[in-house]
């Protein structure tokens, strides 16, 4: 019997398939079936995201003139075509496709060739660039895309404020924000409890909580009021939270795309005249808490739970980004000078 592993990119690739039926004391299962239930699992064991990007990696190996299964040369031949035009990033990733194209249908990984992995080695110290990072959101630019939205009683507008606000203190990703449905909302005295069932973090469903409270009574924010605001004026009781609203102000059935949480921030932010706005992305909000929190007095551990960070060195990393001026070795030898003087 000939059997082929379902690969890892949901039946992206060709895979044998037989009618030929498993007979056990407990189980019926027909080849068909035990293959589809393999493809299943296999698929849960990686997000979407990475299975669209492998997918994606595989097509232009093919387009550019490659073979599956190939040999290390072929590897070699296609990073040295796309060396200067792709970043070495993109190569290191289409790589992987690559490599796990080949293990999950059995055949030797030709990534893994010593010339293939000192080819992309070299390929990075002559054309790596630092990574391009969305800007963090202060909080100062989201209290000024408030203020302005705060005055909107369309409902676009109540949708946008509660977006920005709900997406930046609950330190959301696009995806997230998209995701969110009344299900995973529970009201308390003190605020507003969103649990996550699942996210880039916790792909096994252990699940993320994160509380969010009431703004202070003279404040420009309060997500939580926003928030409630929105669904009672759009009479969203249940299922998704944000919604497209339709020209004839119509609010629909379905969940906004994730693309569209990155363009309502940046069209909030030019209406608010922000310099930043090429720079910002739905990644802005978790930055944006990260550093804003940092500077308001929040700790580690408060500031980590809340973004939902698995590593601490990420958020470390934005700490060090919030205090780089303040944390400062030049800026304390500057200051006894200016001091002295």
């Amino acid at each position: 019997m000939s059997y082929q592993n379902p690969s890892l990119l949901e039946a992206g690739f060709p895979a044998l398939s037989e009618n030929r039926a498993y007979r056990t004391v407990s189980t019926a299962l027909t080849e068909t079936e035990l293959q589809d239930r393999h493809r299943r699992f296999l698929s849960a064991a990686t997000s979407d995201n990475t299975r669209r990007a492998y997918r994606s990696a595989i097509r232009h190996f093919q387009t550019w003139g490659g073979v599956l299964p190939c040999e290390p040369a072929l590897v070699r031949r296609y990073l040295l075509t796309y060396a200067e035009a792709l970043n070495p990033r993109t190569l290191a990733l289409r790589l992987t496709a690559l490599s796990q194209w080949h293990q999950f249908q059995g055949f030797a990984d030709p990534t893994s060739h010593p010339d293939v992995r000192t080819t992309l080695r070299g390929i990075a110290r002559t054309h790596g660039r630092p990574k391009k990072k969305a800007k963090a959101l202060p909080i100062d630019d989201l209290e000024a895309m408030v203020r302005l939205l705060r005055s909107d009683t369309t409902l676009q507008g109540m949708r946008n404020n509660a977006l920005l606000q709900i997406g930046f203190f609950g330190a959301f990703r696009r995806s997230e924000v998209a995701e969110l449905t009344v299900d995973n909302l529970t009201w308390e005295p003190d605020g507003l409890i969103i649990t996550l069932s699942r996210s880039k973090t916790d792909q096994d469903g252990q699940g993320i909580i994160k509380a969010i409270p009431f703004g202070a009574p003279n404040g420009m924010c309060c997500p939580v009021t926003a928030l409630k605001k929105w669904l009672t004026a759009a009479q969203i009781t249940s299922g998704a939270i944000f919604r497209r609203i339709t020209r004839q102000g119509i609010v629909g059935g379905e969940a906004l795309y994730a693309g569209s949480v990155n363009a309502i921030l940046k069209s909030c932010a030019a209406m608010a005249k922000l310099s930043s706005v090429p720079e910002l992305s739905g990644h802005s909000f978790r930055r944006g808490l990260a550093t804003s929190a940092y500077r308001a007095g929040a700790d580690f551990k408060t500031i980590k739970r809340q973004g939902g960070w698995r590593h601490d060195a990420t958020v470390q990393g934005y700490i060090d980004e919030a205090g780089q001026f303040e944390d400062n070795a030049a800026g304390s030898l500057l200051r006894r000078v200016t001091g002295a003087q």
